[in-house]
């Protein structure tokens, strides 16, 4: 099973992407992850996307299709897997699908999970993270014990740079002028899912296997 996972950013697509690799046992490949293992193991592709990211650049569409590609010819998504970040544009969904044909292979869903931008300014802005340890917390749906310290060590819990309403929306923004046309490139190809987001957690996971079960 390939599955691609689609929805604005703060829509939940990568908590939802984590589950179903568990529940299918198939790896939940992200561009981040991959763009972290490359440079790391000083491959020649990571070489390449390090020269954009240290100058602070996008890296291409061709050069991260390509590390897409290469992660998944290995071993462990012989059985499928489900990409979270990429494609991002319809340069990258045609460059994957050429490549897929290359190896004989197609995406089998495209999973959009559909959330209102008020919603995910609403969800985003309501973040809390501990500047100390890290730890997330929100102010309706986790709150810590005490407003506004950590529960693991006390320190103070600040609204990040990115979680505040005029950052979120400004990707918002981005993400419907980019991103958004993907859900047209894949509804054409018939393989297109889209579930409502604003659910619980636990019931969109459900519509998604429903779809992909069905």
């Amino acid at each position: 099973m390939k599955i691609i996972m689609l929805g604005a950013p703060g829509a939940g697509k990568g908590t939802q992407a984590k589950m179903l690799a568990d529940k299918y046992h198939i790896p939940h490949i992200s561009t981040g992850d991959i763009f972290r293992a490359n440079i790391k193991n000083g491959t020649e592709l990571g070489n390449k996307a390090k020269v954009f990211m240290d100058k602070g650049m996008l890296v291409p569409d061709e050069l991260t299709c390509d590390l897409v590609v290469d992660r998944i010819k290995q071993e462990d998504c012989k059985d499928g897997y489900i990409l979270d970040g990429f494609p991002r544009t319809i340069p990258q969904a045609e460059c994957l699908d050429q490549a897929l044909e290359t190896l004989g292979d197609k995406i089998d869903y495209a999973v959009d999970v559909e959330v209102p931008d008020e919603n995910i300014v609403r969800r985003m802005s309501g973040r809390r993270a501990c500047a100390s340890c890290g730890a997330t917390y929100h102010i309706v749906y986790n709150a810590p014990e005490k407003e506004g310290v950590c529960d693991r060590c006390g320190a103070e819990l600040i609204l990040r740079d990115d979680d505040k309403p005029e950052t979120v929306q400004k990707r918002l923004t981005v993400y419907h002028e980019q991103t958004q046309p993907l859900i047209d490139y894949y509804k054409n190809k018939g393989v297109l899912a889209q579930v409502d987001g604003t659910k619980d957690m636990q019931e969109v996971f459900q519509s998604i296997v429903n779809v992909l079960e069905k």
